[in-house]
């Protein structure tokens, strides 16, 4: 008999840590890999944002415990950076700072979610949400997206989902995998659709901030204050200041749902790390300048790489327009090559072409593959040009 609990024998490894670890593996073993799997920028963290961390070490200000739920200063900045970007001010009694968005958005759930209450979730979507609803007893409801719809759910899709057991519908515009956004037409219905059934509407704005070709950012929060009332704002400081390594997420939401927050916090990890929090409040109030130079490198990338891509055999792809991943689909690609399983695919261009990238498979997306263009140009060159070297032998 297993030691081990129900509740983790059923839940899955991330198939992105999962990836980027046998990348890793591989490189060890001395193979040239090109690593295209992981979702974080390439870039070091701004200086003014290290400086500010060091800082607080040198004048002793992060040796010590913080309030669970994060320094005053970090929920001010917090505030600030939502009167900037999302047009209103939250207090800090409806903030809360955590190890990471991930983290973050567990002790969401574990506030929210009891046994059998179903969350409706657009695929394909983020790895980690379906198994983080299941490890808290709730049922992820799947609302399959097309390519043709540039993966975005209608709202006939949604009603036909909705149950009376929908406590929440879960929205990632940009998204990741697939760089999406949401119209602001798009998001009012949604988000006045959600109001009038009762069902809170989750949105992780992590990708916010990068948005590429004009596109536009619409903040579902900012649309009325209805919408605002029923919504839970996931952010934190890792993709948009390339800060991935510091861990610092945020939630905004209603007092009572952060106050469920900040105790889950206090009883499991206490505090983010001191430094770490230091470090942000100068992210999100100090100089923006290192952010739209990143976006503007992202975007770069972008236009260079995605009409490459398109020219593989087999490959179909839809220009994403936001975040730092393409999500093309290979079920042609897999057809030519005599593959059924995307997950076989994506180890065989490991493990044949040297190129890491991650299957589809854990995201809802079976005939789909992830590849990150936060790195640099020379390297996605490379790697699209050993993709199309693959499927052309």
């Amino acid at each position: 008999m297993t030691k081990l609990s129900r509740r983790v024998l059923e839940i899955e490894e991330s198939v992105t840590l999962a990836a980027s670890a046998r990348a890793k593996e591989l490189k060890a073993q001395g193979r040239d890999i090109l690593e295209l799997s992981v979702g974080q920028p390439d870039f070091v963290t701004p200086k003014h944002i290290q400086d500010a961390a060091i800082k607080s070490i040198q004048d002793g200000s992060a040796s010590f415990y913080t309030v669970a739920s994060g320094l005053p200063e970090l929920k001010d900045a917090i505030s600030q950076y939502f009167e900037n970007f999302y047009g209103y001010s939250v207090e800090r009694n409806q903030i809360a700072a955590g190890t990471g968005a991930k983290f973050v958005l567990y002790a969401l759930f574990t506030a929210l979610i009891n046994p059998e209450d179903e969350v409706i979730i657009p695929t394909p979507f983020w790895v980690s949400y379906a198994d983080q609803i299941k490890m808290n007893g709730g049922v992820p409801v799947f609302v399959k997206t097309s390519e043709e719809n540039h993966f975005k759910a209608a709202l006939e899709q949604l009603e036909a989902a909705r149950t009376d057991k929908t406590k929440m519908i879960l929205l990632n515009s940009p998204s990741n995998p697939t760089g999406m956004i949401y119209s602001k037409e798009e998001l009012e219905a949604i988000g006045n659709w959600a109001v009038e059934h009762d069902i809170l509407i989750l949105s992780d704005d992590i990708y916010g901030r990068l948005v590429y070709n004009g596109a536009k950012f619409t903040p579902i929060s900012s649309l009325s204050e209805a919408i605002r009332k029923q919504t839970i704002v996931i952010n934190g400081v890792s993709k948009t200041y390339s800060m991935t390594g510091w861990r610092v997420g945020y939630v905004v939401a209603d007092s009572e749902i952060v106050a469920a927050i900040s105790k889950i916090v206090s009883q499991t990890t206490s505090n983010l790390t001191t430094a770490a929090q230091y470090a942000a409040i100068e992210a999100l109030t100090g100089a923006q300048d290192s952010v739209e130079e990143m976006r503007q490198a992202f975007e770069k990338r972008l236009n260079t790489v995605y009409p490459l891509l398109a020219e593989v055999p087999g490959f179909e792809v839809v220009k994403p327009e936001g975040a730092f991943y393409l999500f093309p689909n290979v079920k042609k690609a897999m057809e030519m090559k005599g593959y059924t399983d995307v997950t076989a695919f994506t180890t065989a261009l490991l493990e044949e072409a040297g190129v890491a990238l991650v299957t589809g498979a854990g995201f809802g997306a079976p005939e789909n593959i992830r590849m990150s263009y936060a790195t640099d140009m020379d390297t996605l060159k490379e790697a699209v040009r050993r993709l199309k070297a693959f499927m052309e032998n």
